[in-house]
């Protein structure tokens, strides 16, 4: 039995903060202020200036690419061209791996405002396939030697472009599913074990992983499921598979379907391909339908989808990202509620990042949440300058979170990584300080974002989200009280530890033990 005294920030439903709590067999039996004789006499573990609150929770990442490409080649630091090709150099000359597989490209933070291309990687890697993703994860350039590699069927497919090395749309998420395949497993087991103690060391005792991006018979899913369910700590993990086909979910027993890839409504800002309702400002090298981004699938094709999830009983997440894409999933997920309605779906739509004002209504009407990336409103890679340029005053309207609060509608934070760094902390300073001050949360409503309202959109609420008597005692320990800090200090907070279940994390276990524990705990839920 472990007794903390201190500030118990709850992050329950009335926001409370309170002296005590007691955790005992990795259960919360007491919270309030007043201990009750029954454990006055046990040893206490005083917090000081330190605070106590609920373990966070990402809603949103790719855990598998954040796992490639955290333990690969990342150029985000880099500030011209130059010190980009440099940093390639450095890291095929010490690196062994065949294929390069890197992270971090933007024309935004270079001096010469462009992307790298295919030549440019040439000069600095020599016979070496390498491949490096944009900063938004929707688009990556390809040296010689990678494209060398290519069955010749890809380089018919939409956004393939072999002079620059651009890879786009549909080539781009096929040519990411052949890049990754060339990762050996004990590789990619080792990446992953590393990428979750990471995580753990920025607080997040659960994550919302989405998956399956194309490997022959989904192997990918097969291994993160394996993964989950092995973890020897009690890391809450729950799967969502990028796919429209509702069978493959059905034949794995998963409850839930969704996420990017194969259910990527859209493209993104970065590329300028977010499907919008109106016109871009400039449709300058732009290969979309009247300038307006791109919608990867018909209106039909998406109700269709979304009713048959919807009648299986599977929670549904969709990304959209321009307004357009937002009204075609917002349209889609009612269809289905209309034609199947269910009380407690939980379905919801990830990014959300430019919302029709009709579009949120419907959400609160029809309890849709949404998964949305507060490190957006913060994004180096992908400044406000950058936005306005390319949509004008709609820049002003994107992420609208206190439009989104006051309406009722669940919102719940994650980081999109590898795109942003999974970092609760930036993403609840990115939320309380969004560049349209109207539109800021205040403090306890960006960390219910991480911590009561993810739980709810993972239908973990009744065992986690808030520390309250009766629920599983996944905490976190930070160095102050953020309620007492100022807006603007929230990203100078630290995470001092981890407890989950009771117990503080441990760091470090082998792949082997894990795979083997994974397919015989088959009680984790996933």
């Amino acid at each position: 039995m472990t007794v903390y005294e201190g500030s118990i920030v709850t992050c329950d439903t009335a926001g409370g903060v309170h002296r005590y709590l007691v955790e005992d067999g990795g259960t919360i039996r007491f919270v309030g202020d007043s201990l009750p004789a029954l454990y006055a006499s046990h040893p206490r573990t005083l917090l000081g200036e330190k605070s106590l609150l609920p373990a966070f929770t990402d809603t949103h990442i790719h855990f598998m690419s954040w796992a490639l490409f955290s333990a690969g080649l990342d150029v985000r630091a880099a500030t011209t061209i130059a010190e980009v090709k440099s940093t390639i150099a450095d890291f095929v000359r010490n690196s062994r791996t065949p294929v390069v597989l890197g992270f971090g490209i933007s024309p935004h933070c270079v001096a010469e405002k462009r992307l790298i291309t295919r030549s440019d990687i040439d000069e600095v890697s020599g016979s070496r396939p390498v491949f490096i993703v944009k900063y938004d994860g929707h688009a990556a350039v390809a040296n010689s030697a990678l494209l060398a590699l290519l069955d010749p069927k890809l380089k018919t497919l939409r956004g393939f472009d072999a002079d620059s090395g651009l890879m786009t749309q549909e080539a781009f998420f096929r040519v990411t599913d052949f890049v990754t395949g060339k990762v050996s497993l004990p590789a990619t087991l080792g990446n992953m074990l590393s990428a979750i103690d990471g995580m753990a060391a920025m607080g997040i005792g659960s994550i919302h992983s989405v998956t399956g991006v194309g490997f022959p018979m989904d192997l990918d899913v097969g291994l993160e499921s394996l993964f989950a369910r092995g973890l020897r700590n009690a890391v809450n993990y729950r799967l969502f598979f990028q796919t429209m086909d509702v069978s493959k979910v059905l034949r794995r027993k998963l409850p839930r379907i969704g996420g990017c890839f194969a259910t990527a409504l859209d493209g993104c800002f970065g590329s300028v391909d977010a499907a919008m309702n109106e016109p871009y400002e400039t449709a300058a090298g732009l290969s979309t339908e009247a300038g307006k981004g791109i919608l990867y699938n018909t209106d039909a094709t998406v109700q269709a989808f979304c009713i048959e999830a919807n009648r299986k009983g599977l929670q549904i997440e969709v990304h959209a990202i321009g307004d357009a894409a937002f009204d075609q999933a917002v349209a889609a997920i009612s269809a289905a509620l209309d034609d199947f309605p269910r009380t407690d779906h939980r379905h919801t739509i990830i990014h959300a990042c430019l919302p029709t004002t009709m579009g949120l209504e419907a959400c609160a009407r029809h309890g849709i949440a949404i998964a949305l990336q507060p490190g957006f409103l913060d994004w180096e890679q992908e400044p406000l300058e950058y936005l306005r340029s390319i949509m004008g005053d709609r820049a002003m309207r994107l992420s609208p979170l206190r439009t989104m609060q006051d309406l009722g509608i669940i919102m719940s934070g994650g980081s999109d990584a590898p795109c942003t760094i999974p970092n609760p902390l930036e993403g609840i300073h990115a939320a309380c300080n969004h560049y349209v001050p109207g539109q800021s949360l205040s403090i306890q409503e960006a960390l219910n974002l991480y911590t009561r309202n993810a739980a709810f959109i993972g239908f973990d609420d009744k065992e986690r989200g808030s520390l309250e008597a009766g629920k599983i005692a996944d905490m976190v320990v930070l160095d102050r009280n953020p309620l007492t800090q100022k807006p603007q200090e929230l990203r100078n907070l630290k995470v001092e530890s981890l407890i989950l279940s009771g117990k503080p994390y441990r760091a470090g276990q082998g792949s082997a033990e894990l795979l083997l524990r994974g397919m015989f705990n088959r009680s984790r839920k996933i």
